[in-house]
């Protein structure tokens, strides 16, 4: 059981964090961090072209990324997490099985830079990674919810990044 002093404690940290991504910096600050999380990975890089394994997962990644744009329609992708005007659900292709294609592709993809240059520079920043993306999906999944009913019932059908585990 918690405390009344923990009950308030947990209470504010909930109200802070609504606060933080209901503010209109925050979409453009996460896209911000993911970027620059990726540049970082891209210049720390030691050889990128130097492992197969590297370039076999970074294709992967890929491959993942260009399925998820052909079952997408250019009006209905926005970097940002936040929904344009007439955005609609997809559920067929990857969406099928996955609501976050996109950055389960990125996470992918700079799994490939880490696995050719392996140091904890660029395991901490692969985290980090994970982390803005983990915001940017559940900040997508509130405003999806908040626009279509039918959400609810896709995201209990489908996974966060990885079809059946996460």
């Amino acid at each position: 059981m918690c405390s009344i002093g923990e009950l308030d404690f947990l209470r504010y940290n909930s109200v802070m964090i609504n606060r933080i991504s209901n503010h209109f910096l925050y979409p453009k600050t996460l896209v911000f961090l993911q970027f620059s999380i990726i540049g970082l990975m891209v210049i720390l890089s030691k050889g990128f072209f130097s492992s197969i394994l590297g370039v076999a997962i970074f294709i992967v990644g890929a491959i993942v990324g260009l399925w998820a744009l052909t079952h997408n329609q250019l009006g209905n992708f926005n970097i940002q997490p936040k929904l344009r005007e007439g955005s609609k659900l997809i559920t067929t292709g990857i969406y099928a099985w996955v609501r976050h294609p996109m950055y389960t592709s990125v996470i992918v993809m700079m799994l490939g830079f880490l696995v050719s240059t392996v140091t904890k520079i660029e395991i901490f920043l692969w985290l980090m990674l994970i982390i803005v993306l983990l915001l940017k999906a559940k900040k997508e999944e509130s405003l999806w919810l908040e626009h279509d009913e039918a959400y609810e019932s896709y995201k209990k059908s489908t996974k966060l990044f990885i079809p059946y585990i996460l």
